[in-house]
């Protein structure tokens, strides 16, 4: 199960209620999760109970919360690296000569935490 969820929405400009789209989303995830998928209590209350909001102002905001999302799969380490994340408006951009398919991947690399 995923740790966090985040997406950029564009809504009608007389409307700001980030609430139900929140409410609906959480609902159609949870009906359609396996009937025998446990979902621990804590877990489920923490996805419940809160969300925050930011509004972008301009292109360059948008473009670093574009990338925060991108590189997000990667950082929580559901895919080595951000090509292979199906689930992501990426695959839009990438096809549009936005981003390089190899966005966010500088190749093989390791991490030392003696250092």
């Amino acid at each position: 199960m995923l740790e966090d969820l985040h997406c950029i929405w564009i809504l009608l400009s007389d409307d700001a209620d980030f609430s139900i789209r929140w409410n609906l989303l959480k609902g159609h995830f949870s009906r359609t999760i396996d009937k025998g998928k446990h979902i621990s209590k804590s877990h489920n209350k923490r996805r419940e109970r809160r969300f925050w909001t930011y509004l972008l102002v301009d292109q360059i905001d948008f473009n670093n919360y574009a990338n925060y999302i991108y590189w997000n799969s990667v950082k929580h380490g559901w895919v080595r690296q951000v090509a292979d994340w199906r689930y992501l408006s990426f695959h839009k951009f990438v096809k549009s000569d936005i981003y390089p398919h190899n966005w966010g991947y500088p190749g093989e690399f390791t991490i030392n935490g003696d250092e």
